[in-house]
């Protein structure tokens, strides 16, 4: 598979960023793609040549999860932006979940905000769990620990300090602040709907996404 690039220049302009931070936050994750798809040749190379005992590929196999989830995480958070976000409708299927698991959207904003702000480097993920039907909010550390097995990404916060210190400096809650008023609850939405009505197709001998038991 070829990986490209998406491009997520319509942000420019976009309230609180400010276009210098996001040309560089593109170009980092433009790296990511190139990488991915540099490590899937590599990979393949290795496995044409029968080379899968050597050091070499052990190590370039390690690096491929690590390119590959902060190429897909920074596309869910592009994608999860807008300049003119959809606020949080109260009677969409995902406002009820967030009811039922966090008592009111307060709540769930108080805990995703408090993941955001921890200290470090890493992801604030609101994740669904599809086989429980929960949403957790989950801080991922760089990008490839600290995910859920089987869960799906319904909104994705950047918090690695190129997301805001160019504008921010260390100023991480004010980055966060701002951060929360151009997400786009509609794309959002749009995932959580997509993940349950995939596990109501599910096939009757699948506990919940690729799960056989």
């Amino acid at each position: 598979m070829i990986y490209e690039t998406k491009n997520f220049t319509h942000l420019a302009g976009i309230e609180g960023f400010s276009d210098d931070l996001l040309k560089n936050h593109f170009r980092l994750y433009e790296g990511y793609v190139k990488n991915v798809g540099k490590l899937s040749e590599s990979l393949e190379k290795f496995n044409r040549e029968n080379k899968l005992d050597t050091p070499e590929y052990t190590e370039l196999k390690r690096r491929f999860g690590w390119e590959w989830n902060g190429m897909r995480l920074h596309e869910y958070y592009f994608s999860n932006l807008a300049k003119e976000p959809k606020n949080f409708d109260g009677n969409s299927t995902l406002a009820l979940q967030i009811k039922k698991d966090f008592g009111t959207f307060s709540d769930w904003e108080k805990d995703f905000r408090a993941t955001a702000a921890m200290r470090g480097i890493g992801w604030a993920i609101m994740h669904l769990d599809p086989a429980a039907q929960k949403l957790l909010n989950v801080w991922v550390n760089e990008h490839d620990t600290g995910h859920l097995a089987g869960a799906v990404p319904v909104l994705v916060l950047d918090v690695f300090e190129h997301a805001y210190m160019l504008d921010y400096g260390t100023k991480k809650a004010d980055y966060i602040e701002v951060a929360m008023k151009v997400i786009d609850w509609e794309t959002a939405a749009r995932r959580y709907d997509l993940a349950m009505k995939a596990l109501e197709n599910k096939p009757k001998d699948v506990d919940h996404f690729g799960c056989l038991c």
